[in-house]
């Protein structure tokens, strides 16, 4: 049995990798932790759990938590994880991290959009965990750093026209929607209710933090720089992200040969499913799942993926890494 704190079990990915771990037939939760203002019983910070889970979240105790865990899920946000992630790994656990700390391999990347990094060697070491695409390299990994959630549906979207080279690298658009739940529960004007209620808003124009990221997964499926034009909009719902990518084809191809091709691409992947009509977020809510539908529309093919945020965008993701790290079934706990 694999023994799992949550640090920072306190906010959506918290509670969404408590409900996934609560049905996981080989992990056990052991150690739930969060800022002391945060802290209490379960069933009262999170209502859902009433009568199903009684542990309480306490404050972080580094010299508790290294005999009590295996792995640690670590739901800090960004530029808080670093500062906790090198203690984890010290006290001897595997570790995956939800925050952007450790995705970017260019550290001048990552302090452009972010701040400052006080923890550059774990950078070296760390696993992109993105299992569909880099698998091989989460395998026996003490640090995966779980993907963004955007950047999952966008590359997702289009691995498999990359991977073969169809699609020209300079010209990439992603244009994602998410649900208000991708802001955090932390309160704010712009998402409380008579503001986000039938409303709908881009944001981030030109500087939004996924964009390096999705390059650089496009860069390494590829194997050349690919230049992406990123636009992310929030919409009047809770939870999902729904992901167009306009791409400039190499050469004309018809629907059935981009059919077959992500069809054979994502052949036997479980989370993976390839559809024969544009996706939606209601379809893949609560699951692991991610929806794709590429086409051919006036000499563009135009991708299409739906993704829940809070699973296959964070918390499920890090089920399925830690899965394949302890060498398990992948989809235990997620289906």
């Amino acid at each position: 049995m694999i023994k799992v704190a949550i640090i920072g079990a306190s906010g959506y990915t918290g509670a969404e990798s408590i409900r996934i771990l609560l049905r996981h037939s080989e992990a056990e939760l052991t150690y739930l932790t969060a800022l002391p203002e945060e802290c209490g019983a379960v069933e009262d910070i999170f209502p859902q759990f009433k009568g199903r889970f009684t542990m309480q979240i306490e404050p972080l105790d580094m010299d508790k938590l290294s005999g009590m865990a295996d792995v640690a899920l670590c739901c800090l946000p960004h530029k808080v994880s670093m500062g906790f992630v090198p203690k984890l790994l010290d006290a001897g656990l595997k570790v995956i991290d939800f925050s952007a700390d450790y995705r970017l391999r260019d550290i001048n990347i990552y302090e452009k959009f972010y701040v400052k990094h006080t923890d550059t060697e774990n950078i070296k070491h760390a696993a992109f965990g993105l299992p569909e695409l880099f698998r091989e390299k989460i395998k026996g990994a003490k640090l995966v750093a779980n993907p963004g959630c955007y950047p999952t549906g966008a590359a997702l979207a289009i691995a498999p026209l990359l991977r073969e080279n169809m699609i020209e690298t300079d010209s990439v658009i992603v244009n994602a929607v998410t649900g208000a739940s991708g802001a955090g529960n932390k309160p704010s004007i712009k998402f409380h209710f008579p503001n986000m209620n039938e409303n709908f808003f881009a944001y981030g124009v030109g500087n939004h933090r996924h964009m390096p990221e999705i390059e650089q997964i496009a860069s390494d499926l590829a194997g050349q720089n690919v230049t992406v034009l990123f636009q992310p909009h929030v919409g009047p719902f809770d939870r999902g992200i729904l992901s167009t990518v306009y791409c400039q084809p190499k050469e004309k191809v018809s629907n059935n040969q981009l059919i077959q091709l992500y069809g054979d691409f994502y052949n036997g992947e479980p989370f993976i499913q390839v559809c024969q009509n544009p996706p939606a977020v209601k379809d893949v809510a609560g699951t692991n799942n991610c929806h794709i539908f590429p086409t051919f529309v006036k000499g563009k093919i135009v991708s299409f993926s739906a993704i829940d945020n809070l699973v296959k965008g964070a918390s499920g993701q890090a089920v399925q890494n830690m899965n394949i790290i302890f060498d398990l079934e992948e989809t235990m706990g997620l289906i």
